[in-house]
């Protein structure tokens, strides 16, 4: 579980133990994860990991095996901003790339030969709306939001044969950190939003969880959009 310390990846990890998992939690945020996994007792371990790098992804995947099977993981982790494409320079690029995409990347790839070795299982890449359609300053975050679902058909693909299944998740408005602070708790705001409120990361956690149990073993290759209606259509006026 990556991007575990906080928001999405926390509510995740708690959802994940809930169902008799044990959650293998990663995040650069070492303060905020430990004090997280500590609250899940002996069902999490907290390690620190840049999903960047594939030093730390085999570290992860390592201790991982070490606990039983590998037959779930969640690519939850992310960085996002907003700019005008005329704003965004190849650095800045480059960082959320390593992050949002190659983090992504490096995960599918660490844990197909374990997962495929323990009998199959799943793996949930997080997207977003901004993977499925174009969003205003978003040339940076939802260009690798994109690509996470491309490379999710991918690798629904070529890990099918495998007994591996690989879906996308793309959220919409959701209640955590990334979310900007001055629209926490104002419901006014998301008036294009047809259910007329922002989501909660529980209700992320529940779908991931749902994508990789056995109660979705013939789905793989699908994008899952969790948005409370935003992308169903024009939202209605007054």
């Amino acid at each position: 579980m990556t991007g575990a310390a906080r928001g999405q990846g926390e509510a995740e990890a708690r959802k994940f133990v809930e169902e008799g998992a044990f959650v293998v939690m990663g995040d650069v945020l070492d303060e905020e994860g430990e004090v997280v996994a500590a609250e899940l007792g002996d069902q999490a371990v907290y390690l620190h990991h840049d999903v960047s790098s594939p030093e730390d992804w085999s570290q992860v995947v390592a201790a991982a095996v070490e606990q039983g099977p590998l037959r779930a993981l969640v690519n939850n982790a992310a960085i996002h901003w907003t700019a005008p494409i005329a704003d965004e320079t190849p650095e800045s690029l480059r960082r959320i790339w390593e992050v949002n995409y190659l983090g992504t990347y490096l995960g599918i790839q660490s844990v197909a030969d374990p997962m495929a070795g323990a009998g199959g299982g799943g793996i949930v890449n997080i997207s977003s709306i901004a993977g499925m359609e174009g969003i205003a300053h978003h040339s940076a975050y939802g260009g690798t939001k994109w690509a996470v679902r491309g490379l999710t058909k991918v690798a629904a693909i070529e890990l099918g044969p495998r007994g591996i299944r690989v879906n996308s998740i793309h959220p919409g408005p959701i209640e955590t950190a990334m979310l900007s602070s001055d629209r926490h708790g104002r419901p006014e705001l998301f008036g294009h939003v047809p259910l007329r409120r922002a989501g909660v990361a529980s209700e992320v956690a529940d779908l991931a969880c749902y994508l990789v149990s056995d109660a979705s073993s013939y789905q793989t290759g699908h994008e899952y959009i969790i948005d409370g209606g935003s992308t169903a259509g024009i939202p209605m006026r007054g």
